[in-house]
């Protein structure tokens, strides 16, 4: 006899549209950030500016993951949220210990005090609701 598998909970309900709705609006602010900063000054901080743009890309991913809520899906939002947070906290170190590294802010410096600190709360948030939404236990 096969056991029926325990039902998933959906990424993309409850909860989850509200974290969907910020990692779009970050995905917006921080392209918007990246691509004015991109176009206009890029000499001045250039790896300030492509860490803002790589953190635009991944809010971007990481809320098509969590929307998609299939079993890809989740193991894209799942990536995304993982490298976000070693993102955040890495630069987040960095531009604290070594302000001429980024003579810049980025999304992620000072581990998003910029944005409140969303930037470093919004992967945890993810991962956990990543984790509550995981298969039941049988």
């Amino acid at each position: 006899m096969v056991e029926a598998q325990p039902a998933r909970r959906a990424t993309n309900s409850g909860p989850g549209r509200l974290l969907i709705a910020v990692y779009l609006l970050f995905a917006i602010a921080a392209t918007s950030r990246a691509g004015l900063q991109i176009a206009t000054k890029f000499d001045e901080a250039p790896v300030a500016y492509l860490l803002s743009a790589l953190a635009a890309l991944i809010y971007i991913v990481a809320a098509v993951g969590l929307a998609r809520a299939g079993h890809t899906g989740r193991r894209v939002a799942l990536i995304c949220c993982s490298v976000e947070l070693v993102g955040v906290v890495a630069v987040g170190i960095l531009s604290l210990a070594d302000k001429e590294l980024f003579p810049d802010e980025t999304v992620w410096s000072q581990f998003g005090s910029g944005y409140g600190y969303i930037p470093l709360v919004l992967p945890v948030l993810g991962l956990f609701w990543l984790w509550r939404t995981r298969r039941d236990p049988a």
